[in-house]
């Protein structure tokens, strides 16, 4: 049997020095960079971030909630992976679905797909703005966003090996942090009666079944970043393997720590009356470590959100890429990549640009229409999986009948459920987004009188 090939290195130092020829990305990715991307980009300290709100609507049962959104995840993550090995090309559930449905649905499903990525790296500047401005509350938190922003711009502008080299320091950063608190929340549980069990049975404030799902649905935002490895394919080593091992990889990592420090947390701080919901994290931390590891957590998740701008920054970028590519949106405007850098320079422009609003928009709009267009584009590519491979490629042999119905169902059946949980607000503000696709949709196709635009994948 022949020897297995040595481990891929994070970084090729020959492939970065690659020119990109012919409006080409740079091959320079391997499984370890595409698994980093994904779980900077979820950000592991995200569990925080809804954590006090979750717990209220669940009645102290978080993790249960995690439990849920992981299951779902996990099918839909399945069925990016299936659609990343048929097209591995950038542009995500948008290529996918194109191929699968035609370029009316795929421009629609790309449309709701930039709802999460256009307004996830807005998201992370608003979050650095809140943190920063109260702990430096001298300097006015639309100053921290600007310099965040050309920092990220500039890192994305150079290139995804500059990307990945930061991400090495910011999953650093906060894998101390979450050492620590595992360490010192264990050491906080000692002479404590503690319930392993009070985690899944919940605190008696709130009954029944039904609220875990709409817990679980405001905990998909934890789960966006493992599709944004999907959008690298044409940056990735030998796309049709590592894409899909990565995103595999990436969902079962972050949802396994997101279970793991819920758990943790609700056996430190047992209660769901916090000093603040929304800085319900801040009473956590304390309870497990004291105001030294409040301040550790503050600077981790700066960093976390640092790194998920820098790496949603990018991932949108090669989906205008992509749009415009095949004239859908402005060809030489999105359609082009730098000589110098091998990057979508002006589709990075334009996504900083309206990253700006994230100085006067406030933090739940934003979170609304995340929500909204991931569980759209999560339908779309699991639905894509049935069309693509059991409908147009009939394979139905055998357990390709699960692989490719089965499954992908019961991930499109799990997501609508939890996209139906919403808040009706997030309908509003969605529905509007996709009327305006509509527009734009019907002004490419001179009134739907001629076909939309398709994507020409050779390469």
């Amino acid at each position: 049997m022949p020897a297995s090939p040595p481990p891929e290195p994070l970084i090729s130092p020959t492939a970065a020095t690659a020119r990109v020829t012919g409006g080409r990305f740079k091959r320079v990715l391997g499984t370890p960079s595409l698994v980093l991307f994904g779980l900077v980009y979820m950000v592991p300290l995200t569990v925080f971030t809804t954590y006090g709100i979750v717990t209220e609507l669940t009645g102290g049962r978080v993790p249960m909630a995690y439990a849920i959104t992981l299951v779902a995840m996990v099918f839909t993550a399945r069925s990016y992976a299936r659609m990343s090995v048929a097209y591995p090309f950038a542009g995500s559930a948008y290529v996918y679905t194109q191929r699968s449905f035609g370029g009316a649905t795929g421009f629609l499903a790309g449309w709701a797909l930039l709802l999460d990525y256009l307004f996830l790296p807005m998201i992370n500047y608003l979050l650095i703005g809140i943190y920063l401005e109260a702990a430096f509350p001298a300097v006015p938190a639309w100053v921290f966003i600007l310099v965040s922003i050309v920092v990220v711009t500039a890192l994305n502008i150079v290139g995804i090996v500059s990307v990945t080299r930061t991400n090495l320091v910011i999953i650093a950063l906060q894998a101390v942090f979450i050492a620590l608190f595992l360490v010192l929340g264990l050491a906080s549980l000692s002479g404590r009666t503690v319930d392993p069990l009070a985690p899944f049975t919940g605190d008696g404030s709130v009954e029944g079944f039904g609220v875990l799902f709409a817990g679980a649905a405001v905990l998909c935002l934890s789960f966006l970043g493992f599709d944004s490895v999907s959008t690298l394919a044409e940056e990735a080593r030998e796309p049709t393997r590592t894409v899909p091992r990565a995103i595999m990889i990436t969902t079962i990592v972050a949802g396994l720590a997101f279970f793991a420090l819920s758990y943790l947390s609700q056996l430190v701080f047992p209660s769901n009356e916090f000093t603040s919901v929304d800085a319900a994290a801040l009473d956590v931390v304390q309870a497990a470590g004291g105001q030294l590891l409040a301040v550790l957590f503050t600077a981790g998740y700066i960093a976390g959100s640092l790194g998920s701008a820098l790496t949603s920054q990018a991932s949108v970028s090669r989906i205008l890429f992509a749009m415009g590519r095949d004239g859908v949106l402005p060809k030489r405007v999105f359609g082009r990549l730098s000589e110098r850098f091998g990057t979508p320079v002006i589709a990075i422009s334009v996504v900083s640009a309206i990253s700006l609003l994230a100085i006067v928009f406030d933090l739940a709009l934003l979170a609304a229409m995340i929500s909204f267009g991931a569980l759209i584009a999560f339908s779309a590519v699991n639905l894509s999986v049935v069309k693509h491979y059991f409908l147009d490629r009939r394979e139905r042999g055998g357990m390709a009948v699960v692989n490719n119905l089965v499954l992908p169902l019961i991930g499109f059946a799990l997501t609508v459920w939890l996209w139906t949980s919403l808040a009706p607000s997030t309908f509003i503000v969605g529905l509007s987004w996709l009327a305006v696709g509509v527009v734009i949709l019907a002004i490419v196709t001179r009134g739907f009188r001629r076909p939309t635009p398709m994507l020409d994948l050779k390469e």
